[in-house]
């Protein structure tokens, strides 16, 4: 496709995508206008990088719809003092959405993040790009007190968006609207016994 054809793309994903779905703050609208989905995409699925599925990107990562992308970043209303913490899923593009609406963003791959290391430092807004069983103990140290966590949850198979604060220590996830968001298998809830 040609710089023009990723253009008209993009206005038709804000179009015909997000606004009708009801995300139209303008500053979601401005990052998701001024951050190319095609550059965050193997060279095989740049025709379709903006098209309202998740992409695969191989090894089991995706890049999220750009709804989830839209909603996220609606929910987590950046502020410019903001610390934030973005746990991937395989591309970089929530990370660039959020950057220039914060002081300061880090990654971390999602197998670290399910991990038991403990946190060199805390941020004030945790993003996961996907759907988790659960907030493991490591990622929820890495949240300040007070602190907002936007992600995807996944009960019984149906993905849903969810945002949640730090309180007395513990992090209380609240599910929003159901959508279809990529599941991060590193956050899986061990299996046990039922009867």
């Amino acid at each position: 496709m040609t710089q023009f054809d990723m253009t008209s793309a993009r206005k038709a994903m804000i179009d015909s995508q997000l606004r009708t779905s009801g995300v139209n703050d303008e500053f979601v609208l401005a990052r998701m206008n001024a951050v190319a989905r095609e550059e965050f995409v193997p060279e095989s699925a740049k025709a379709v990088a903006y098209m309202d599925r998740a992409i695969p990107l191989g090894e089991g990562r995706y890049l999220s719809s750009p709804l989830v992308h839209g909603k996220m970043l609606a929910e987590a209303a950046p502020k410019s003092d903001d610390r934030v913490l973005v746990v991937e899923n395989g591309s970089s593009y929530l990370a660039e959405l959020i950057r220039p609406l914060v002081a300061e963003v880090d990654t971390i791959a999602a197998d670290k993040a399910a991990g038991k290391g403990s946190p060199r430092k805390t941020y004030s807004l945790i993003l996961v790009d996907g759907a988790i069983e659960e907030v493991p103990a490591g990622l929820a140290k890495r949240l300040d007190e007070n602190g907002r966590i936007v992600t995807g949850v996944v009960a019984r198979g149906v993905t849903r968006l969810a945002t949640g604060r730090k309180v007395a220590g513990s992090v209380a996830l609240q599910p929003q609207a159901e959508i279809g968001i990529p599941v991060l298998h590193q956050f899986d809830k061990p299996k046990g016994w039922s009867f």
